[in-house]
């Protein structure tokens, strides 16, 4: 990486340095990439300082006393409003002057490109470039009137008098007075000239024109917050008081009116609705609906409902009791919420350190001695954890029900809801009720908070009791809490982006040491910038993510639009996503409920990692005894930065989980300081990976020696059990032999099976075919000579024809009267199929004898007719006999049940054994497939020729195209192959095979637990989402020369989850919208995708929603129930 990686390449430079003044100034065009004449310039200067003229005039006569304030607010405003609307009329002019030869012009921000020809300072070109125009008539009149009435008020605000009464300051005056109208002259010319090319997001949705009206509503505010900030205080509590005096007039009734929907609206709502409706449906729609809705998953039961009922009442009853007796017992004014005081005190450091001790590290910074040591299999680790699952179980009780009811103790025996209730006292603890079930923990941090500087503060006079309710100081010690806390975070993220751009030397550039200097400098600044940014809770932007901090524009924790999951990069790789997410969410409800994530929060981020899988978890909301979550899954083809930081990823959570033998009790974590925290390990059911390298048994000519007999072995063994299967669907031998009966030829006899027999003596592929062919002959003929002509038919003898060679590019046919119609030149074209690959269609349809078995129930294990078919020499069908095991095909008859027969004779499988025309149907059926996938040499394959096999690319011959003509076998003989395959392997690594029980064993299991076959097949796929507990692969390396098997094995492993700096995340993707959708950086080489193993940078960026970012799983929302 280096100095040599640009932050924006050349092009987008020239590109950034053309729009940024656009933005900064509001719509000015300073920059255009092109000459353009002087008068473009001065043109937009003068219309830029236009509303300052303007306000100008209104404000020398009100310093020489001509005017009042509000006439020369008016008269500003008046002149501003007639002059936008004699810009936008001058504009439609100018539109309407070349109406005739000018296109219908569309706002788009592919126009910044283009260039344009002026021909005069005020023609109708230099017009419409600077002022574009509205879209609409009515905007047209409606942005003219806002821009009056925003330079009236700004006319008004600025007033200098005003300004040096307020600050008593001349220098300050004349600061203020500058700066205010240059933003009122952005605002304005934004309004009424030309909009800014903002973020490219919603350019194209802006129908409305809205864009334009953003800079003046923010001036708007900024105004409108001086004029009315009085009376809007004096309504909201005039009105809430109003209304709550109204409705409620009971103490008691409010209390339990917060304390119930306090409860209420922390429950899943979305899912007890859910679950509504689908009782709703399944107790009213019919059936059909039923079983529509029967695979849907529902948390939420009636188990669930009596419990939620049973708090709830508990609840109630409990508030009410409390708030009477502190109503009754005046006398002891303040001791018994004192005594839930202390009782919340020692709930918060009981709940504290259990959460702690379920974590691996203390704070993230000290080793916990109580988390097991040295976990790498979930054998051990489930017997070292028995104990801190047993710990958070009482967690889990202290956080669901007894701290609650703590605090609902607290709130009910304040005095503060002794008297008439206020605005005040309803938002405070109104937020408190609901904060009790919502966000337990945080809620116990305030009030203990708040109980300690009650109980340390002992003067009654202080602004601190006097002046504020418990809602209130409850209120505020939240909001303290949490910008507090988003302050760190910052601050944590601003350090390490300011270290590492030094420490880290590919992160070391040649501006590293004056922007760190610049930090240091000014280290004040950048603290105010990280504290603003937490006052906003907005992220902090570091630019190209670099030292150079920014505050970002406030958005959503999640940081994206939309619905979680929505949109995902889908590739092959998502499967194993899809796989493991059910799991690991189950895992991690688990983690969450006894606290071994720490403190979770909406927004918090965590990375989980097994081998090769990297998981990204953003908590999206969390209520009482439930939780919502979205997992991403990353890209499992590692580039070098993924790579980079995957290592890193490691290296952290292997420190911490599983070298712990020699460290020391509360060692310090190693890596702290780093986003990324490890937090503990979750047992998860999913697939581990394993990949070994095949020299030495793909190559070993032993083992290619056995593999072609294996292969015989194997294909009897699946054939059998194909044609067993099939019989199961057969009710009788009777039932099957009409079938067949029904599928043969009527001129087949009983004597078929001797003669081709007989025939099979003779070659098939004998050279009489060829020398029917005479230097006399016409090769355009479709009969080549009398000699063949002369030949009976073989379908008359009731035999199998033989195999006939035609010319290569020729075409035959049967008829010799077609032959007689045919002109010389249709025989030319008809024969040579110019273009065309050559095609031989000279062979007869081949006629099948009809098969007679000396076992009735034969017919059962019959294979069908045209996988009997194959052009094998009758030579090949002798060698197959002596080949054929024999012994192994008994073994396999004699382990079928026929438990599907009703009525079968004792004798059955002996006489299948037997039965020696069904014995010659399997020889021909293996010679068949053997002639398609090895040819007819016998030669030891090649191990190049065993992966092509296995992955069905064989090169073409004439048998390998008569199998895939039979989709059905071929696919029977490419399966057949691949257990060959992986049983050569296990031979090799297991040892050999010691009888016909274990080889049935081995394929027994190839069939139920295996799934053997190619990653890019869409069966694997299948195979991963059923959970399939074995699947294996063979791959091949060209770059290195070898090949790979690959082997995915289903079993319960151990996931590591670390918990990412939230802030740092969002600081990022912020970065990351920035630089996409303002500056338009999308090359792949830019510096801010580059790998930072300090600060997970390649990471993040890919776990961003896309299209800015590229994960390739996105899951719906998750709901996990944590009680």
């Amino acid at each position: 990486m280096g100095p040599d990686v640009p932050l924006l390449n050349d092009y987008k430079q020239e590109f950034f340095l053309k729009r940024f003044p656009q933005t900064l100034l509001g719509g000015p065009r300073f920059k255009l990439g092109y000459c353009a004449p002087p008068y473009i310039y001065v043109n937009q200067i003068i219309l830029f300082l236009t509303p300052w003229l303007w306000g100008g005039v209104g404000t020398l006569l009100y310093q020489l006393g001509v005017m009042k304030d509000s006439c020369a607010a008016a008269l500003s405003g008046g002149l501003m409003f007639v002059t936008a609307l004699a810009l936008q009329m001058t504009n439609l002019y100018a539109k309407q002057k070349t109406v005739t030869v000018e296109r219908m012009q569309i706002q788009s921000t592919l126009t910044d490109e283009d260039e344009f020809e002026f021909s005069s300072c005020v023609g109708s070109e230099t017009v419409k470039f600077i002022i574009p125009g509205k879209k609409y008539i009515i905007n047209t009149v409606f942005h003219s009137l806002l821009a009056g009435v925003l330079c009236g008020l700004g006319t008004w605000y600025l007033l200098p008098n005003r300004i040096t009464l307020l600050y008593n300051n001349i220098g300050g005056t004349v600061v203020i007075f500058v700066f205010g109208w240059v933003t009122i002259c952005i605002g304005e010319y934004s309004l009424i000239i030309n909009t800014a090319t903002e973020t490219a997001t919603f350019q194209a949705l802006d129908t409305y024109e809205i864009t334009a009206l953003m800079r003046p509503f923010y001036i708007f505010v900024f105004i409108a917050v001086d004029l009315a900030h009085r009376l809007l205080v004096m309504f909201l509590i005039s009105a809430g008081t109003a209304i709550a005096s109204y409705f409620i007039p009971s103490p008691l009734g409010v209390i339990l009116f917060m304390t119930g929907f306090g409860f209420i609206l922390s429950l899943n709502l979305s899912e007890i609705g859910f679950a509504f409706k689908h009782t709703m449906i399944s107790h009213l729609a019919s059936s059909k609906a039923k079983n529509a809705h029967r695979g849907l998953s529902i948390q939420f039961g009636w188990r669930e409902f009596i419990f939620y009922v049973t708090v709830l009442a508990f609840a109630l009853t409990e508030a009410g009791l409390l708030h009477q007796f502190a109503g009754s017992s005046s006398s002891s004014q303040g001791r018994p919420q004192a005594i839930a005081s202390y009782i919340l005190i020692l709930l918060l450091v009981i709940m504290w350190i259990l959460r702690e001790i379920q974590r691996v590290y203390l704070f993230g910074v000290f080793r916990n001695p109580f988390y097991p040591k040295d976990v790498r299999t979930v054998a051990v680790f489930m017997e070292k954890q028995r104990r801190l699952m047993k710990v958070g179980v009482v967690r889990r009780i202290l956080l669901t029900l007894v701290s609650p009811f703590a605090m609902i103790a607290f709130l009910s025996l304040d005095h503060s809801l002794q008297n008439l209730h206020s605005v005040s006292v309803s938002i405070g603890f109104t937020r408190m009720f609901r904060m009790v079930w919502q966000n337990t923990e945080n809620a116990l941090l305030d009030m203990v908070v708040v109980s300690a500087a009650q109980m340390l503060v002992f003067n009654p006079d202080l602004w601190w009791n006097r002046s504020l309710d418990t809602g209130i100081k409850l209120l505020l010690v939240g909001l303290l809490r949490d910008r507090l806390l988003q302050f760190l975070s910052k601050l944590h993220f601003a350090i390490a982006i300011l270290l590492t751009s030094w420490t880290e030397k590919k992160q070391r550039r040649r501006s590293s040491a004056a922007l760190i200097a610049l930090n240091v400098a000014f280290f004040p600044v950048l603290l105010a910038l990280v504290a603003v940014s937490a006052l906003l809770s907005s992220p902090l932007l570091p630019l190209f993510t670099l030292p150079v901090f920014l505050v970002g524009f406030p958005r959503p924790l999640r940081s994206w639009p939309g619905p979680a999951g929505g949109t995902a990069c889908v590739c092959s790789d998502t499967v194993y996503y899809r796989q493991l997410v059910p799991g690991l969410a189950a895992a991690l409800q688990s983690a969450l409920a006894a606290g071994g994530l720490g403190l979770s929060l909406p927004g918090s981020h965590y990375l989980c990692r097994f081998q090769d899988r990297l998981m990204w978890i953003l908590v999206l909301e969390k209520g009482f005894t439930y939780c919502g979550v979205n997992i991403k899954g990353l890209e499992l083809q590692e580039t070098s930065c993924h790579a980079a930081e995957a290592h890193r990823v490691d290296e952290i959570f292997e420190m911490a989980f599983e070298h712990q033998e020699h460290t020391r009790i509360l060692s310090p974590n190693p890596h702290f300081g780093h986003i990324l925290t490890p937090c503990t390990v979750v047992p998860v059911r999913l697939y581990s990976d394993a990949r070994n390298v095949l020299s030495g048994i793909i190559d070993s000519h032993e083992n290619l020696k056995h593999l072609k007999d294996d292969f015989v072995k194997v294909l009897v063994w699946m054939l059998v059990q194909y044609c067993y299967k099939k019989s199961k669907t057969w009710e009788s031998p009777g039932s099957a032999n009409r079938n067949k009966q029904e599928s043969f030829p009527e001129n087949q006899h009983s004597g078929a099976v001797k003669g081709s027999r007989a025939l099979r003596e003779e070659d098939s592929f004998s050279v009489d075919t060829v020398e029917d062919w005479t230097d006399d002959s016409d090769i355009f003929d479709f009969e080549p000579s009398s000699r063949t002509r002369d030949r009976k038919d073989p379908g008359q003898l009731g035999l199998t024809p033989k195999v006939h060679l035609s010319i290569p590019g020729s075409i035959e046919t049967q008829s010799q009267d077609f032959l007689q119609e045919m002109s010389p030149e249709d025989k030319l074209n008809r024969a040579m199929m110019l273009g065309l690959p050559a095609v031989d269609k000279g062979k007869q349809p081949e006629v099948l004898s009809r098969v007679e078995f000396s076992c009735s129930y034969s017919e059962l294990l019959s294979i069908p007719e045209e996988w009997r078919t194959a052009p094998v020499p009758s030579s090949k069908v002798s060698e197959m006999r002596q080949r054929f095991p024999e012994e192994w095909y008994h073994f396999v008859l004699s382990q079928l049940d026929f438990f599907h027969l009703k009525e079968k004779p004792s004798s059955l499988l002996t006489d299948l054994m037997k039965d020696k025309a069904l014995k010659e149907l399997y020889i021909h059926g293996v010679l068949s497939c053997c002639f398609g996938l090895f040819g007819l040499d016998n030669a030891v394959p090649a191990p190049r020729h065993v992966f092509r096999a296995y992955t069905g690319g064989i090169p073409w011959s004439a048998g390998l195209d008569w199998l895939t003509g039979k989709p059905e076998l071929f696919q029977l003989a490419l399966k057949a192959f691949r257990y060959t395959f992986k049983l050569m392997l296990d031979k090799a690594s297991l040892g050999p095979v010691e009888n016909f029980k274990e080889l049935v064993n081995y394929l027994e299991g190839y069939e139920s637990d295996w799934y053997i076959g190619l990653v890019s097949d869409l069966e694997w796929q299948q195979a991963v989402l059923q959970e399939k507990p074995y699947l294996f692969s063979l791959g091949h390396d060209p770059s290195m020369g070898i090949y790979t098997g690959r082997v995915l094995t289903l079993q319960e492993l151990l996931v590591q989850v670390g918990k990412l700096n939230a802030e740092a995340v969002r600081g990022q993707w912020a970065n990351l919208s920035w630089e996409l959708l303002y500056a338009t950086n999308d090359d792949e080489e830019r510096y801010s995708i580059q790998a930072h193993p300090a600060l997970l940078r390649n990471l993040t960026v890919q776990a961003a929603d896309p299209p800015l970012g590229y994960p390739v799983y996105s899951s719906q929302l998750l709901q996990l129930p944590l009680f």
